[in-house]
């Protein structure tokens, strides 16, 4: 019996051995991956091309509010300006719809149509602004290019090119 009892107790310490040298490795291994360093190099990434949105925005002169013709004419322009950012920015992020259509007896009662554009329009400049006739009119144009200038200034997108470890 104390035969057994020794040699049960030799496999209990060899087996504890064996545990605490597996543990000691996998620490050392874990330990060793906060010391490696790595240097990571980027790439940027630029399109190939850019494209150039343009947009038209009308305002009739006789229907703005104000009491002379330079009011109206000022008031005008704004519109104008105001209409040809509002189609750039239906171009560029779309269009939000909404439909109605109330039916009683197989006859259209009541139909509706909601549109709503939402957006902010960066870099856009001014071409041509005129009247013609009772018409105000302006045109815009969105250089993509001056756009992705200045998204560059703010968000850098990249790609990793090469890591090194050491």
């Amino acid at each position: 019996m104390n035969q057994f009892r020794a040699l049960w107790r030799q496999r209990v310490v060899n087996l504890l051995k064996s545990c605490a040298v597996v543990t000691a490795a996998a620490l050392g291994l874990a330990g060793c991956s906060s010391i490696i360093d790595k240097h990571v190099e980027y790439s940027y990434v630029k399109p190939d091309s850019y494209p150039v949105l343009k947009a038209v925005g009308y305002a009739p002169l006789s229907s703005q509010p104000g009491s002379s013709d330079s009011e109206k004419m000022l008031m005008a322009i704004k519109v104008s300006k105001l209409e040809a950012y509002r189609e750039l920015a239906e171009q560029v992020y779309g269009h939000r719809l909404s439909a109605s259509t109330t039916v009683q007896g197989a006859v259209a009662q009541n139909d509706g149509l909601r549109s709503q554009v939402q957006g902010l329009i960066r870099g856009a400049k001014v071409m041509k602004s005129y009247a013609v006739g009772d018409i105000y009119t302006t045109e815009l144009e969105l250089d993509m290019k001056r756009v992705y200038d200045l998204y560059i200034g703010e968000v850098k997108p990249r790609k990793v090119e090469r890591v090194t470890y050491y």
